[in-house]
């Protein structure tokens, strides 16, 4: 099979409008690819997907990178986010801390050290 009988294959197929959960407009199961599962995996049930894994990293390369800086504006942002959250009821989360007050009195530390860092920071580069 080369590459115009792969574009022929999918250009037959339903368009991705037509699909909708896996089903197309009229109800029939849509058709797929044959995906078996990897060694290990139960059959039925998605491969796992370490996407948060990925985005941690992106996270801590960006703190690496940005230092201190990247802890007040993360930092910041959270503390932004679960504010709001909690004046529209949220008490509890799914983060480990779980209590929304702790949540954010952990954010406020946080934030308050990515400033102190950035003094520190900003006082060397400028010799003061």
């Amino acid at each position: 099979m080369d590459a115009t009988d792969d574009a022929r294959r999918i250009a037959a197929g339903p368009s991705p409008g037509q699909l909708v959960g896996g089903r197309l407009d009229d109800g029939s199961a849509a058709p797929s690819a044959p995906q078996g599962p990897g060694p290990g995996a139960p059959r039925g049930e998605p491969p796992f997907d370490p996407l948060r894994l990925c985005i941690i990293a992106t996270v801590a390369l960006l703190g690496w990178l940005a230092g201190p800086v990247a802890l007040v504006v993360f930092a910041g942002l959270g503390f932004a986010g679960y504010w709001k959250a909690r004046r529209r009821g949220l008490k509890r989360s799914q983060c480990f801390l779980r209590d929304t007050r702790l949540v954010l009195a952990y954010l406020a530390v946080l934030l308050a050290a990515g400033l102190y860092g950035t003094y520190l920071v900003a006082g060397r580069l400028l010799g003061v």
